[in-house]
C-alpha cells in the first residue's frame, strides 16, 4: 500500500481514475482528491496539495498545455476569421482589431485549465514521480573492467 500526504492509496499498479483525474485537474483541483487547489498562482502549482499532502511539484507538463492552447484557439480564430469574412465586409486593421484580442483573452483563460489538465493525466498515468518512484537516472557501474 502506497501512503500520499497520510492516505492510503492502494498498490502501486491499481489503475486510477484519467478522466476523473483530468477533469479534476481542468477545474483546478488536485487530480488525487479533488479538494485542494492545484494552482497558487496564474500557472505555478502547489508543491503539495492542502488537502490530501500529494507532491505536486514534480510534474512535467512543459510546453504541451500552451501546444493545446495554439491548437484550439487557433481553430476558433481561423473558423471565426472565416465565417466573419464571408458576411462581413471588414478592412483588414478592423479584423486585427477583433481577432487578436479575441486570441490573447482565449489563450489566457484556456492555459490554467489545460495545465492542469495535463497534470492531472500525469498523476493519473503515474508519469514524471506520480508513482512513487524517484525520476532521477540510476547511475550504472561501467560494462567494462580496467585491463591494468
Amino acid at each position: 500500500m502506497l501512503e500520499f500526504g497520510g492516505k492510503t492509496s492502494g498498490t502501486a499498479d491499481e489503475p486510477r481514475d484519467t478522466a476523473g483525474a483530468v477533469k479534476r485537474g481542468l477545474l483546478g483541483k488536485c487530480p488525487h482528491c479533488g479538494e485542494g487547489k492545484l494552482f497558487r498562482a496564474f500557472l505555478k502549482p502547489v508543491d503539495a496539495c492542502a488537502s490530501c499532502g500529494e507532491e505536486m511539484f514534480h510534474h512535467r507538463a512543459d510546453d504541451f498545455p500552451p501546444y493545446l492552447a495554439i491548437f484550439v484557439v487557433g481553430h476558433i480564430v481561423v473558423a471565426g476569421f472565416m465565417a466573419t469574412d464571408t458576411w462581413l465586409v471588414l478592412e483588414s486593421w478592423q479584423h486585427l482589431m477583433i481577432w487578436i484580442p479575441v486570441t490573447v483573452i482565449l489563450t489566457l483563460l484556456l492555459l490554467p485549465p489545460l495545465k492542469g489538465g495535463v497534470i492531472g493525466l500525469q498523476w493519473a498515468l503515474r508519469m514524471h514521480g506520480f508513482g512513487g518512484e524517484s525520476e532521477e537516472p540510476m547511475l550504472a557501474e561501467p560494462a567494462y573492467e580496467d585491463a591494468r
